[in-house]
């Protein structure tokens, strides 16, 4: 799958499942399932990747990378990483990057659990909540995506990109598809928190029209 068809593909999976408004159960199940597959796809080890003059194949992620031998381009790569092993992750940069998605893709999926609110709070209320921690996802992945390049000196990812990589330098290397996602993804919780506020101060504009409503009629009658 080329890189542009990657993003296309995560595309319906990104957009629906941080939707701050209350769906029916069928659609709100479809959203749950959406949200695991949006933080799946946000882990996959390919954020940085190989290219034409990179002295070995592979690709990393935040915390999972899969790399070649030196002067392989057979494509046989051995992948090591997982967050369990948080130790392991190849540089610190890395390893902040990673929770601070983490936190993001947590935030989104609390979002599934606002749906439970409209039941006890009020819709307005129930906005806000989603708007703040949308607000809240799109700081960390701003945070995420800016501290992740600091990482691109360590050793691991020198041998791969070549010896001109540095901090925020890729060298050789290119971005890939998962990287460019999480940017999309800010732009993706900014918006959908200033909708949330948008919806949230339309229902107490609603409310006091409401109240207004009812007070006049209670005076008339």
């Amino acid at each position: 799958m080329t890189d542009a068809a990657a993003i296309m593909s995560s595309l319906h999976i990104t957009a629906p499942c941080v939707l701050p408004v209350p769906l029916p159960p069928s659609a709100l199940s479809i959203t749950a399932a959406r949200a695991a597959g949006c933080a799946l796809r946000r882990h996959e080890p390919y954020w940085i990747g190989d290219g034409m003059d990179t002295p070995q194949v592979g690709y990393f992620g935040l915390f999972h990378y899969c790399v070649g031998d030196v002067g392989d381009h057979s494509r046989e790569l051995v992948c090591q990483g997982t967050f369990t092993e948080f130790s392991e992750i190849p540089s610190g940069a890395f390893k902040a990057a990673s929770f601070f998605i983490g936190m993001s893709m947590m935030l989104v999926v609390s979002c599934i659990g606002c749906f439970s609110l409209f039941f006890l709070l009020s819709t307005s209320t129930v906005y806000k909540i989603c708007g703040w921690m949308q607000a809240a996802s799109g700081v960390c992945l701003v945070l995420g995506c800016m501290i992740y390049p600091d990482g691109w000196d360590s050793d691991t990812v020198r041998k791969m990109c070549g010896e001109q990589t540095d901090k925020y330098s890729i060298g050789a290397c290119s971005v890939r598809w998962a990287y460019i996602l999480a940017i999309m993804g800010i732009l993706d919780a900014l918006i959908l928190s200033f909708l949330a506020f948008v919806l949230g101060n339309r229902q107490d504009g609603l409310m006091s029209e409401e109240l207004l409503a009812e007070s006049k009629e209670g005076g008339n009658a």
